[in-house]
């Protein structure tokens, strides 16, 4: 029995040995980037945020480095609750600026089997990748500090490294939303009721390298209460436009009225005429987007566009459905494929009325030539410049082309794209400069609209008339 005794301890002793260099704790991250953060907190590999997890009821404190006054208070850290948008200061924490470390300390009240601690971040830029060390302490050894400050090793003092993490990507764009999920392949990481983040910041080239954290969950092994997902925003819809070059994404979670106008009709109308916008505004080496999105909020205005993302007004679409709903949505679409920002030198001088112009160009009288919204009446002439932005420079836009050149904006629309635009542009087009063209412009209006035959007929008049 002795012998049997000490043959199944000794077996134990070797399985024990076995599964403890089989065990290694993993780092899964996921990261969606700026083109695609209308996708939320959605992953594939690392869990949502929750609602209930064992870090909902614990306590968390900033033990160094002070937290930013714009930002929100530790509660943000573990209240269930994720921003909707990229940049929301108020609904995450972050340390101050010029900050470079700090660390938060999460107590579970006890120690506990931990599954997983799952920590989530969003911003537009570098302040969305997430860099931190990960320790924990069931508070037992003899030399436990609870509260290491910025200096102070904590496996020096009672803490256990569990990874270390560092999400900034090597190549491409750093904003956007991550997603980290530590785990062990045991499925247990070990019994804690400490936690500590050593958090560093992004990068130190400015002050604002300090992480938007919008959630850090921890997952008990042994907890048998369901976890509850965190409220989030539902995912948008998602189309291609008809000569599959670009996906586009609709988001209508804050106006959930309009998704089916949005689906139905403003969804085929953007991706049957996208093909038409890459014809007019194509060039040399222009690539057009492969994806954009378009976000439908309560918002003041209209819409507005900033590179590849579209946000428009949902208080004005309700009253512009079968109006000028998707017309105005057709126009932040040319925004989106004109790019002018991929040449910053460029796009410094180009003329804000072309800018606006050539989408109203597009839209009036290639999209919807039949609703004659950029015809210029009696009243509008008077303030009819070639530069007046919008309806009236895509009416200037119209009467160039068809009287000197068919390809005339594809052609401006070039050089606005390379960064070679000026006014001498017009010249070689059509053998006028712009001032000419303007006058010639008006006075083909006045005749139209019958206004030289009126004043013609007044000064002839017989005195006393």
């Amino acid at each position: 029995m002795k012998k049997s005794s000490l043959l199944a301890g000794l077996l134990f002793a070797l399985f024990a040995l076995v599964s403890a260099s089989f065990a290694e704790v993993q780092v899964t991250v996921e990261h969606h980037d700026a083109d695609h953060t209308d996708a939320g907190f959605h992953f594939e590999k690392v869990p949502p945020p929750s609602q209930n997890d064992a870090a909902t009821s614990a306590a968390f404190e900033l033990i160094s480095g002070n937290g930013d006054q714009a930002g929100g208070e530790l509660i943000k850290l573990h209240d269930g609750q994720v921003p909707t948008e990229e940049d929301q200061p108020s609904e995450n924490c972050f340390f101050g600026i010029g900050t470079t470390e700090g660390r938060v300390l999460v107590d579970l009240n006890k120690p506990i089997a931990i599954k997983q601690v799952n920590t989530y971040s969003w911003h537009s830029d570098s302040r969305a990748p997430q860099v931190y060390v990960l320790y924990g302490s069931d508070g037992s050894a003899t030399n436990f500090d609870a509260r290491p400050e910025n200096g102070k090793a904590p496996e020096a003092c009672g803490w256990k490294l569990l990874a270390r993490v560092d999400t900034r990507p090597k190549t491409g764009q750093s904003g956007g939303i991550y997603g980290v999920s530590i785990s062990d392949t045991t499925g247990k990481l070990g019994e804690y009721r400490y936690l500590l983040f050593d958090v560093s910041p992004t990068e130190t080239d400015d002050s604002y390298g300090n992480t938007f954290y919008s959630e850090m969950d921890v997952v008990d092994a042994d907890s048998t209460t369901p976890v509850a997902t965190a409220a989030m925003a539902p995912l948008p819809f998602v189309t291609n436009t008809v000569d599959g070059v670009c996906e586009i994404a609709i988001d209508t979670s804050a106006a959930p009225d309009l998704s089916d106008w949005a689906q139905h009709k403003l969804a085929p109308a953007l991706a049957g005429f996208f093909p038409e916008i890459v014809k007019i505004l194509n060039c040399d080496g222009y690539v057009p987007p492969k994806r954009f999105t378009v976000t439908i909020k309560p918002m003041p205005g209209v819409a507005n566009t900033s590179g590849t993302r579209v946000t428009a007004s949902s208080d004005w679409l309700r009253g512009e459905l079968d109006k000028e709903g998707v017309g105005a949505l057709i126009h932040e679409e040319v925004h989106v494929v004109q790019l002018y920002h991929q040449n910053r030198r460029g796009a410094r001088h180009i003329p804000d009325w072309l800018i606006e112009g050539i989408p109203d160009y597009i839209r009036w009288y290639k999209y919807e030539p039949q609703s004659h919204g950029a015809d210029i009446s009696r009243r509008g002439l008077a303030r009819a410049r070639y530069d007046g932005m919008y309806r009236i420079s895509a009416n200037f836009l119209n009467y160039v082309s068809e009287k000197y050149d068919t390809n005339l904006v594809t052609k401006v629309n070039a050089t606005m794209h390379d960064g070679t635009y000026s006014s001498d542009i017009w010249t070689k087009l059509t053998g006028k400069d712009l001032e000419a063209l303007n006058t010639e412009w008006k006075a083909a209006l006045e005749k139209e609209l019958g206004v030289v035959a009126s004043t013609t007929a007044t000064t002839n008049a017989p005195a006393g008339k």
